[in-house]
């Protein structure tokens, strides 16, 4: 997987890749109170993600998580009804996703929402040819409200979102300090190594920390390269565009 012949090298004078999916966790949206929406975090986003999108002419999607205001899980896990939990979860990402819009508009990035959960008073309905004419266009779109059915994850939206729209790579971006995947957990285990690369077989057989399974498996099948960074360690976004090793990349 290393060397010239590595999934979306560059060569200097044009980005890695063309059309990628940005996957923020919600947590990172939180920054470090940990819970909630903050705006410093939210616009050091909002600003890499108009650098590329302006002076690489990358298009940009973006899938929202939402656990900085609710996760699925830990509704089910205190007996609430999952699938009931999960849509708390989906309406949690359309937050998110909206104030990422506001961000990003009001540094003049053309910006669009959609939701798999209609609600036109706020944003689009998820429609894939429209979502691929808006990236056409130059601008930036925010995918919300998961898959729209519980189960899952918003990394496996991303997966999903990635293959609809013929994305060349997802980029997962981390938070808390992590920069890519380790061979154990880093905070527990000092001798955990950072992964430059791995495959998708390794991925899922060693239990390693990228996305869930279902996300893994859907890129696998569709040959979609992930990199896994810090999304908060600024520049990051832009240093993987232009082909630098950043993180961790899963490729086949």
């Amino acid at each position: 997987m290393s060397g010239t012949g590595a999934p979306g090298a560059s060569d200097g004078s044009r980005p890695r890749w063309k059309r990628v999916v940005l996957k923020l966790s919600g947590e990172a949206f939180a920054g470090d109170v940990g819970y909630g929406v903050d705006g410093a975090i939210v616009r050091q986003v909002a600003e890499e993600i108009v650098e590329v999108r302006r002076e690489l002419e990358v298009d940009v999607a973006i899938v929202v998580g939402g656990g900085n205001i609710w996760r699925g899980m830990t509704g089910a896990g205190a007996g609430m009804d999952r699938a009931q939990a999960d849509y708390m979860g989906m309406l949690a990402t359309v937050i998110n996703a909206l104030a990422l819009q506001d961000t990003l508009e009001q540094l003049g990035q053309p910006t669009r929402v959609q939701t798999a959960v209609h609600m036109s008073q706020i944003a689009e309905p998820y429609i894939r040819r429209r979502a691929i004419r808006h990236l056409e266009k130059g601008r930036v779109v925010i995918f919300a409200g998961g898959t729209g059915n519980p189960f899952f994850t918003t990394d496996t939206t991303a997966a999903l979102r990635a293959a609809e729209i013929d994305a060349e790579a997802i980029l997962r971006g981390t938070h808390s300090g992590v920069d890519g995947i380790y061979t154990d957990d880093p905070k527990v285990n000092p001798d955990a190594e950072l992964l430059a690369e791995v495959t998708y077989i390794d991925v899922l057989n060693r239990g390693l920390r990228a996305m869930d399974s279902t996300a893994i498996t859907l890129c696998m099948d569709n040959a979609i390269p992930i990199v896994v960074f810090d999304l908060l360690a600024t520049g990051n976004v832009r240093s993987i565009l232009e082909g630098r090793s950043i993180g961790t990349l899963v490729s086949q």
